[in-house]
């Protein structure tokens, strides 16, 4: 097992811990992450999309013109989509982009992005995240003092609202619940900001 530093929230090592490597150690799967990302992004698209074809626009039930003699194109309507005011070709219309993917195939890409974020250093886990009163400037200080400036995603316990709305305004910074963890924001995080107490419940439910 690995072992990493245990900090408080003032940036100071306040002893370590060991890591799973069932969770923390194991080879990530590009491939895999790669699906779930995807699979997360396309579930968040609304599908609301919607266009007319020529059935759908209005007008257009007279032929512009006769077939031959004159010169132009033929036309059989001015609702086709060469014309201005036409309908649209191949007009989307509102469908559902979501697709399946196996609850295994989820864990092995959460192990994945969990194990890259051990392996390249910037697994940050304090001893306790507290916070007495909602104020942004202290997850900005406490964000600074560990060092994890930019991106980050500070994971609790359990749904702390005192630590979401304290972080909510600092552009880059999520919050999640560690039963909550999803592929797409670790990943998208630079630094993934643990609660040791975060941290044994990760283990506990995904070893």
């Amino acid at each position: 097992m690995s072992t990493v530093n245990v900090l408080n929230m003032s940036g100071e090592q306040a002893g370590t811990v060991e890591l799973n490597d069932a969770i923390f150690g194991i080879e990530p799967n590009e491939a895999v992450v790669h699906m779930v990302v995807r699979n997360h992004l396309a579930n968040c698209r609304q599908g609301t999309q919607s266009a007319l074809t020529r059935a759908e626009v209005s007008g257009g039930g007279k032929k512009p013109w006769r077939q031959k003699g004159t010169g132009h194109a033929r036309q059989g309507s001015t609702r086709a989509p060469q014309w201005t005011h036409g309908g649209v070709a191949f007009a989307p219309k509102p469908r559902s982009y979501k697709f399946h993917v196996n609850k295994k195939v989820r864990r092995l890409a959460l192990k994945s992005v969990l194990s890259a974020k051990a392996k390249e250093g910037n697994l940050l886990v304090i001893d306790a995240i507290k916070l007495d009163e909602i104020k942004t400037a202290t997850v900005r200080k406490f964000l600074s003092a560990v060092k994890a400036d930019g991106k980050a995603l500070i994971v609790t316990p359990a749904v702390d609202t005192t630590v979401y709305r304290s972080a909510r305004n600092l552009p880059g910074v999520l919050t999640a619940p560690a039963a909550q963890l999803n592929v797409y924001d670790i990943l998208n995080a630079e630094y993934l900001v643990v609660d040791q107490a975060a941290l044994a419940k990760i283990e506990e439910v995904y070893a």
